[in-house]
């Protein structure tokens, strides 16, 4: 399912062959928890060019409900979305709810975000959920720890997404003959080196079509953060497609790359957008600040996004002033053009050999070491 054209050092240019279309990489995926991307259409995300966006089994499950999904024929259809999807667990949103779940070896019991009702997931009930969802990558449920647990807990939370990685395998193995979506497991070890490697050597052994690397990003220094991804990415195979969760910035998916992973998504890019925050080439700005009350400039000149050839940044500060969805939504096509532009061009320097003068060069205008 993965093919590598071209590699600088550890960073890979390759391709992901997937039920709905074959997907460039390496590639940031833009987030739509609950079905859609916030802030702006399908076709407006076809119009920038990701074609593989995210989705959050979680939400999925509470809201709409699987049967309504499955009337429809398939997350794809019911969304009206042609191209590729990647669910994820809701391992990292059970997580979040510590007040509110109970983590058992049969699976996770935790109350609703919505109406507090309960509910139970299992290994075996998320991979029949994504199931139905018809998804192109699914992941299976893991235990997301948090930095400063200590190394009994850890050791715990790391075997036991092991063990459920297993179950996991085996109710893949299940599904319809034609349901060609590809299980991608998940490495976690908290922040211990040993546990990491031990993490990693347990899932390779289960052989998935592609790994992820979970639990990094979550509120640890950058420091801590490279330190563990250098470490892991070092003992993935080259021929499997390499997933990092949960990172969106330049500094990070720089990071990513050249520790030779595949793909990445975060929900920060849009996030911010509807705060009004939006990236540069010079670096990060907040478009409701002062000093842009006058500024009848684009966002970022040379941008060839909607928003940049359309409105000024003095514009795009009104309507924030005056709470319009319109600056929401225009900053929102902003930060995801942004982001997909700069990985053509990662892409392209992988091609050409020169990834690092590159990263060097993009940084030295951004701003940032």
């Amino acid at each position: 399912m993965f093919t590598i054209k071209e590699t600088d050092g550890k960073a890979r240019n390759g391709v992901m062959h997937l039920p709905h279309g074959d997907v460039q990489t390496p590639a940031f995926m833009p987030v739509g928890t609950n079905g859609a991307v916030k802030a702006i259409s399908h076709k407006g995300i076809e119009e920038i060019g990701p074609n593989l966006i995210l989705g959050n089994t979680y939400h999925l499950y509470l809201r709409p409900g699987i049967e309504i999904i499955k009337k429809a024929g398939s997350l794809h259809k019911f969304a009206n979305w042609n191209h590729n999807i990647l669910t994820d667990s809701g391992g990292f949103q059970v997580f979040s709810l510590a007040p509110f779940r109970k983590i058992k070896e049969e699976g996770v019991r935790f109350r609703s975000h919505i109406d507090g009702a309960y509910h139970e997931l299992s290994p075996e009930k998320v991979v029949d959920i994504q199931t139905i969802f018809r998804s192109d990558i699914m992941m299976p449920l893991d235990v997301c720890t948090a930095p400063g647990i200590d190394y009994r807990q850890a050791l715990e939370a790391s075997d036991r997404t092991t063990r459920w990685a297993a179950r996991s395998m085996a109710q893949r193995k299940e599904a319809p003959d034609d349901y060609l979506g590809k299980l991608f497991l998940i490495i976690q070890g908290n922040f211990y080196e040993d546990l990491r490697r031990k993490s990693t050597d347990e899932i390779l052994e289960l052989d998935s079509p592609g790994v992820a690397i979970g639990g990094l990003s979550v509120g640890e220094p950058f420091e801590e953060f490279l330190k563990h991804l250098e470490m892991t990415a070092s003992y993935l195979p080259s021929e499997k497609p390499h997933y990092l969760m949960g990172i969106g910035t330049p500094e990070y998916i720089f990071a990513a790359v050249e520790n030779g992973i595949d793909i990445f998504d975060c929900v920060y890019p849009t996030r911010i957008a509807r705060n009004g925050t939006v990236f540069t080439r010079n670096g990060i700005i907040a478009l409701k600040r002062k000093e842009y009350e006058t500024d009848f400039t684009p966002i970022d000149p040379g941008c060839t996004c909607h928003a940049c050839q359309t409105y000024s940044k003095s514009y795009l500060r009104h309507l924030f002033k005056a709470k319009e969805i319109l600056g929401p939504m225009m900053t929102t096509i902003h930060n995801l053009h942004f982001l997909h532009q700069m990985m053509i061009e990662i892409r392209q320097s992988i091609r050409e050999g020169h990834f690092h003068s590159f990263k060097e060069s993009f940084f030295r205008q951004y701003g940032q070491k």
